[in-house]
């Protein structure tokens, strides 16, 4: 029986890791899944590795439900999906160990944006690769939600949409002067904070519109978007998730 343990790598840690699984892994078959394919696509790419056994159930759903595609490596001694931080580009099955495709991605110095908004605070940047190259964060007045009910609580309510619309106002402002020289450069827009919240900002905000082609379907968990936040934002947007199976 198969157990699995979750946890991320960042990207020099990764492309270490993938040359050392090279090197120590003349029983590895792999498989790269880019974003978007069906199960039964899937499901019946995993059958063309021959000797494949002792699957686990959900590996098929990992597949589906990643935004950016998944790599598989797996033999008896090493058994890895990993979820790219960037969408893997094409669908190729390997009897060997084929480290490539995801190589080659995480050596690319992708031009990203990134948008962290949570209400009352935000961070916006750009980066090219791992460095950030212009950045801007910033805070602004928005209560918290009103428990109590009433009618004092349907006029603060009144009053908490509006502190809204005036930040996010103000973040578009500061979205525009941050990512405007750069918008035919971006290779991925990504976003950071609350999901409602990135919903009512991307609603409100339409000069983000613009960028929906490039914008990655994930959300970095980013509690505070300080400066701080921000350039933990920039390891997160490149770090892979990885998926480990052990024997029990």
């Amino acid at each position: 029986m198969l157990s699995a343990t979750r946890y991320k790598m960042s990207r020099a840690r990764m492309l270490h890791f993938l040359e050392e699984l090279k090197a120590d892994s003349s029983e590895v078959s792999s498989l790269c899944v880019p974003p978007g394919s069906s199960k039964a696509n899937v499901e019946g790419l995993l059958e063309t590795l021959v000797g494949l056994s002792n699957l686990p159930e959900d590996l098929v759903k990992y597949f589906v439900e990643s935004a950016t595609g998944g790599i598989l490596f797996w033999g008896d001694q090493h058994r890895y999906l990993v979820i790219p931080p960037f969408p893997i580009a094409q669908e190729k099955v390997s009897a060997t160990c084929e480290i490539e495709p995801l190589y080659s991605l995480l050596r690319q110095d992708f031009l990203l944006a990134l948008v962290l908004v949570r209400l009352g605070a935000y961070g916006i940047g750009v980066c090219q690769g791992e460095k950030l190259i212009s950045s801007k964060v910033g805070t602004g007045l928005v209560h918290a939600r009103h428990r109590q009910g009433g009618s004092s609580s349907h006029r603060f309510e009144r009053h908490r949409y509006k502190q809204m619309e005036t930040f996010f106002t103000r973040v578009g402002v500061h979205a525009r002067e941050q990512l405007e020289p750069y918008s035919r450069q971006f290779d991925y827009l990504i976003y950071g904070g609350a999901r409602e919240t990135i919903l009512e900002f991307r609603k409100q905000v339409h000069f983000m519109q613009q960028f929906d082609k490039v914008t990655l379907d994930r959300l970095l968990d980013i509690r505070e978007p300080k400066q701080s936040g921000l350039e933990e934002a920039v390891r997160e947007a490149w770090s892979c998730r990885i998926i480990r199976w052990d024997e029990k």
